[in-house]
């Protein structure tokens, strides 16, 4: 892979900055849980079509008392879109090369009343520059006041940079998680935002407090609900939801298929599967 210029080289250092930041923020949950649970750390590498080295990542993967499965994913990739699905990715019709950067993070929850959550904000550079991501909160068993201090948390981060970018983004994030054969939405919503270019200083800077809304608002909910009793009942109610959540994600999400179709490492595409699902 070629070397970094000083944007994509800035965008992957915050990305594994954060990624760190959030990995001891939840092990740290896991010890006040009275568990021991660390995450465990696995590097790949990324073979580009000319057989050459096209980057890689890392996948970090923690199972826990209170994550019943954490994936928190880094890559840094290269390289060229194979075929038609260049036509698709912003900016590649024109030239097949790309650059991408980011960071990936599903957490399942071992207690039902605990939200699960779903964060991802990425670098891509094709002939175009931009940013993308953002975070949406999928519990099993919804509380208002959980949805509304994640919104609250989004749309403060949102409203320092752009008074329309809360109401553009929460309807995208509520139009693009929908489950169609299910006529569902996978949770209840968020953010999302793809295709932000132009300023890069103002969009990285927008990215970063994307990330930061979210360090600070979901470890919150965690240790809200975490010591909260739960039945049976409940813990059917989480199976059959995350049988929905992966349902989207096999079918419709498009990060997933990027990562298909780019080489990428499959065990950190697929982390953001569910540990246990069921379907009645």
């Amino acid at each position: 892979m070629e070397p970094l210029d000083s944007q994509q080289l800035a965008a992957r250092t915050w990305f594994e900055h954060l990624r760190d930041r959030i990995c001891a923020e939840f092990e740290a949950i896991e010890r006040e849980a009275g568990s021991d649970a660390r995450f465990d750390y696995s590097p790949w590498d990324r073979v580009d079509s000319a057989g050459g080295h096209g980057g890689g990542g890392v996948r970090g993967l923690m199972k826990g008392r209170v994550f019943e499965k954490v994936g928190v994913n880094v890559s840094t990739v290269a390289g060229t879109l194979e075929g038609g699905f260049a036509q698709s990715i912003h900016g590649a019709a024109e030239n097949p090369a790309f650059f991408a950067t980011g960071i990936s993070l599903v957490a399942h929850m071992a207690n039902p009343h605990v939200p699960a959550v779903h964060m991802n904000t990425r670098f891509l550079v094709t002939t175009k520059r931009w940013f993308g991501g953002g975070a949406d909160l999928n519990p099993p068993l919804p509380y208002d006041d959980d949805t509304a201090d994640f919104h609250q948390a989004l749309a403060a981060a949102c409203d320092r940079h752009d008074p329309d970018h809360y109401p553009r983004f929460k309807k995208w994030a509520d139009d693009y998680f929908f489950i169609p054969h299910r006529n569902v939405h996978r949770g209840v919503g968020g953010i999302f935002y793809d295709h932000l270019e132009g300023d890069f200083d103002a969009n990285f800077a927008f990215t970063r407090d994307v990330g930061e809304a979210f360090l600070a608002i979901y470890p919150a909910l965690v240790r809200r609900r975490m010591n909260q009793d739960f039945t049976e009942a409940d813990r059917v109610r989480q199976l059959e939801w995350r049988g929905r959540y992966a349902e989207f994600n096999l079918v419709y999400d498009r990060g997933t298929l990027f990562g298909l179709k780019t080489g990428g490492n499959i065990d950190a595409i697929l982390m953001s599967l569910p540990p246990m699902a069921s379907w009645s």
